[in-house]
């Protein structure tokens, strides 16, 4: 079992910056593929970035790519997800999701375990 805890959203201007932090418990976070979705009102769920167990391998939703760095911390259980750039329409909840197996994925449906979600206001 993995209990994942977002923190870091908030709201900022458009061409702003903010860094989601998501937190595991347990001692098995270096075995799972992590992943960041995001949903914003009315809109389905949607993928953002994946990371493997390592961290060597990293996998971009192309409305994010350039903008945003994924990355992870095995020591402090801890993944990360660099937002730059940021536009309204980015604007959205945001959730960290872990997968058992290790790999960076983008479906949904590999994740096992999901957390709360921070919310993200970009305004123009």
């Amino acid at each position: 079992q993995v209990q994942l805890v977002e923190s870091g959203g908030g709201l900022v201007q458009a061409g702003g910056s903010l860094r989601l932090s998501c937190t595991a418990s347990g001692r098995t976070f270096s075995r799972y593929g992590m992943g960041w979705f995001r949903q914003a009102p009315g809109k389905e769920r949607e993928f953002v970035a994946a990371i493997n167990y390592s961290g060597g391998s990293t996998y971009y939703a192309d409305s994010v790519k350039g903008r945003f760095t994924i990355s992870r911390d095995n020591t402090k259980n801890t993944m990360y997800l660099q937002m730059n750039s940021l536009k309204p329409e980015d604007t959205a909840v945001y959730y960290c999701a872990a997968g058992r197996f290790g790999y960076a994925k983008e479906e949904v449906e590999y994740y096992e375990y999901w957390g709360q979600g921070t919310q993200v206001t970009v305004s123009s």
